[in-house]
């Protein structure tokens, strides 16, 4: 079939690749316009819009997927699917109407569970088992169209939303190609989304990503887990903000009775109480500075008795 491939940010590379390397056509790429990015804030292309133009292929970034010049030239193209991977825009009627297959999403949960923009955080957050990722038909509303295919990926109790969605984004390539495959063949027909299970994720935004020591360990543990790498978990001290990698709940016998958001700095980690046992925190970052080992920074900033970490 002929392609148009839709999808900006990296976790959306391996589908492109791998589509790259099929029997079908990818004709053209669409695309977020391209932004300001990294440390000098640099106006760049996506990661997306990158591979395309390094491989000789049309990159369409329309400010908006309804625009008449973008209809038109995609209409132009004529293909007969348009796939997609996190492209981070809605879709108007008038371009899903284009392809006679329509756009098939791969989206990183099994729906009907987590619809929305950050299913992969969520089953962190929400300490799921297991997760993975669907392929489905695009319709109006938000990612409720018939699903083509699925895979299960295992959540790892260590696993940071970065981590899990690095290997759902290797794994729903080979899932995107072959449902491409099917399409093509005409073998592969969607199936409707049923009402059981059905559950929402917003976008978690920085004010979801601050760190309340006053909820359980466990809690705490999946909430910095689930905001790594974005939008980056955080708490206060002293005032001022102190972005946190994972922690590490810490159950042994001999660890000090602590209170939520109390410290305590050892030679080898650096705790912090909650709710029910410490956890250990790993790297932190203070406002305005590198990132470094907690027992570094630690050793630097003396935390007293008195001192917590948040409100």
């Amino acid at each position: 079939m002929k392609l148009v491939f839709a999808g900006t940010p990296e976790v959306a590379v391996p589908s492109l690749r791998a589509l790259l390397g099929s029997e079908h056509e990818v004709a053209a790429v669409v695309t977020r316009p391209d932004a300001r990015s990294g440390r000098g804030r640099r106006i760049s292309a996506s990661p997306v819009g990158e591979v395309a133009e390094a491989e000789g292929i049309e990159v369409l970034k329309p400010a908006k997927a309804g625009d008449p010049e973008f209809l038109e030239r995609l209409a132009e193209i004529a293909p007969d699917c348009c796939p997609v991977v996190a492209y981070g825009a809605l879709l108007p009627q008038s371009a899903l109407d284009i392809p006679r297959h329509g756009w098939v999403n791969l989206h990183f949960s099994l729906l009907p569970a987590w619809r929305g923009a950050a299913p992969v955080q969520h089953s962190v957050l929400h300490g799921d088992d297991v997760t993975g990722a669907s392929t489905f038909r695009i319709v109006k509303e938000l990612d409720a169209g018939p699903v083509f295919g699925t895979l299960v990926e295992t959540v790892r109790p260590t696993d940071t939303s970065g981590e899990l969605l690095g290997r759902l984004a290797v794994s729903g390539a080979e899932l995107l190609k072959r449902t491409i495959d099917g399409i093509a063949s005409g073998q592969l027909e969607p199936v409707e989304q049923q009402p059981d299970g059905l559950s929402y994720a917003a976008k978690l935004t920085a004010a979801d990503a601050e760190l309340d020591f006053t909820h359980p360990a466990l809690r705490v543990d999946r909430a910095a887990r689930a905001c790594t790498p974005a939008p980056g978990a955080w708490t206060t001290f002293r005032g001022t903000r102190l972005k946190v990698g994972p922690v590490t709940p810490v159950t042994d016998a001999d660890t000090p009775d602590l209170d939520p958001g109390q410290l305590h700095a050892g030679k080898k980690h650096v705790l912090v109480g909650t709710s029910t046992h410490p956890v250990a925190l790993g790297e932190v970052q203070p406002q305005g500075k590198r990132a470094m080992a907690a027992v570094d920074w630690a050793r630097g900033v003396r935390p007293t008795e008195d001192d917590r970490l948040g409100a």
